[in-house]
């Protein structure tokens, strides 16, 4: 069983920083793919980014890709079981909570909530304009 739990959110102006951090339990989450969604009021739950075990492949919301890529970066320290969620610049319409999860599989490519099977509690992104 693999228990996560997300912290590093926060307020921060337009054009700001903040960098997520989901720690996880189990030694088994270092062969798990990872995956960060975001829900925002009244929205549903979507796709932001994944990498997997390694952390060596990562991918990107496609149709968020103009505003998301380059902006977001995921990364992971296996050794710390930490997968992270780098934001800059920061815009509004990045409001919103932002749930860590995880898959069993050593890589995805699914985008989908439903192919990830353990969840963090999420954690409350706030962007001021």
């Amino acid at each position: 069983q693999v228990q996560l739990v997300e912290s590093g959110g926060g307020l921060v102006q337009a054009g700001g920083s903040l960098r997520l951090s989901c720690a996880a339990s189990g030694r088994a989450f270092s062969t798990y793919a990872a995956a960060w969604f975001r829900q925002a009021p009244g929205k549903e739950r979507e796709f932001v980014a994944a990498n997997d075990w390694s952390g060596t492949s990562t991918y990107y919301a496609s149709y968020v890709a103009d505003s998301v890529k380059g902006r977001f970066t995921i990364s992971r320290d296996n050794a710390k079981n930490t997968v992270y969620l780098q934001m800059s610049s920061l815009k509004p319409e990045d409001t919103a909570v932002y749930y860590c999860a995880a898959t069993p599989f050593r890589s995805t490519r699914s985008r989908n909530p439903s192919a990830f099977d353990y969840w963090g509690q999420g954690t409350q992104v706030t962007v001021s304009s």
